[in-house]
């Protein structure tokens, strides 16, 4: 059973297509050739937010964050979670002109290498199968990687920046103790095997570098800056500022063992002379001797308040949300915040 959806934007414009009942709206009208907004897909943003004018739905997972209680009772929606289950009508505010062609792309990669780099993480290396295929992506984006013999899809930021050789592609790919992807990383993946990816998504991504920045990376919310990282290398032969702009990374994790890519974080120090790092441990063993503790503990406020600077914040919801707080309680006023977060799926 098919229904009817018709998707109004800001500028008057409306678009109709096909959804296959019980579809997910954002499928759908990808399927269709219709590029809604979206960044995290698992309903914890709200970037994908919309209107349900008329017809029946069911949303899955809607972080209060994302939906107040107010705007579910004003059928407020979220696109990557909205089931269609009926005719329907939805309305964006913005202009249509974003959203008519659709630029994501889907193609097949095959790994090249699979190496555990921390007791909690691995890199996955991919080669695009396709050589015509010329894959551009900001760092800081994500792409989807469909499970081998599973109908489930989960999310990786890439680790390496589209200047580059874009048809060599890596993952950090967290390892949870049980979950579609983690199991078949851990236990059946080897080298040759094809997967299919859908690329790129997302609006975490590195602007124009203006001002100080800072980092804050959560265990495999690493992966990000690692692509941010590699950008910023290659930016800086046509950019002298990046030689004296202060670019600061907190890589955050729970042990010693959940750290990884530490010699790769030592290079850009060879490359980029006004980059530093910190590490921070949660729950460090006795004999670590670092920075200890949560990420809010490990800023300086007075420091923050001195230069103006942007920060990026890639990593698990509560971290975003205790940095927030933690900004707004020291009245540091003077950053832009630009964040993602990821949230681990009960079957990643």
């Amino acid at each position: 059973m098919n229904h009817r959806v018709a998707v109004s934007f800001s500028d008057g414009q409306t678009v109709f297509f096909e959804a296959k009942h019980n579809e997910i709206l954002l499928d759908a009208a990808f399927r269709n050739g219709l590029t809604l907004p979206v960044d995290c897909r698992e309903g914890v943003c709200g970037t994908c937010k919309g209107l349900c004018e008329s017809g029946k739905y069911e949303q899955d997972y809607v972080d209060e964050d994302a939906l107040s209680e107010s705007d579910l009772n004003a059928r407020h929606i979220l696109s990557c979670q909205t089931h269609i289950l009926s005719p329907s009508s939805f309305y964006y505010d913005i202009d249509s002109t974003l959203c008519s062609k659709n630029q994501l792309r889907q193609f097949q990669a095959q790994i090249t290498d699979i190496e555990q780099v921390a007791d909690s993480s691995a890199n996955l290396h991919l080669e695009v199968m396709n050589q015509d295929i010329n894959l551009d992506y900001l760092a800081g984006q994500y792409a989807r990687i469909k499970v081998p013999n599973d109908d489930v899809w989960r999310s990786y930021s890439f680790a390496t920046s589209s200047s580059g050789e874009t048809n060599h592609l890596q993952f950090l790919i967290r390892l949870l103790p049980q979950g579609a992807m983690s199991d078949y990383v851990r236990d059946r993946c080897k080298i040759g095997d094809t997967l299919t990816l859908e690329a790129p998504m997302g609006s975490f991504y590195l602007r124009e570098i203006q001002r100080r920045q800072i980092f804050i990376a959560g265990g495999t919310g690493l992966s990000a800056f690692l692509a941010m990282l590699d950008e910023i290398v290659a930016l800086k032969a046509s950019s002298p500022t990046l030689e004296t702009t202060p670019i600061e990374l907190y890589y955050c994790v729970n042990n010693e063992r959940d750290l990884c890519e530490i010699e790769r974080i030592d290079h850009y120090k060879t490359q980029l002379s006004n980059f530093h790092y910190q590490l921070v441990i949660s729950n460090p063993s006795d004999s670590y001797e670092g920075k200890k503790g949560l990420i809010t503990e490990a800023l300086d406020s007075d420091n923050l308040k001195e230069n103006a600077f942007d920060m990026y914040i890639c990593g698990p919801p509560p971290m975003i949300e205790a940095i927030k707080s933690w900004l707004q309680t020291n009245n540091i006023e003077n950053g832009k915040l630009y964040f993602e977060k990821f949230v681990a799926s009960n079957n990643s």
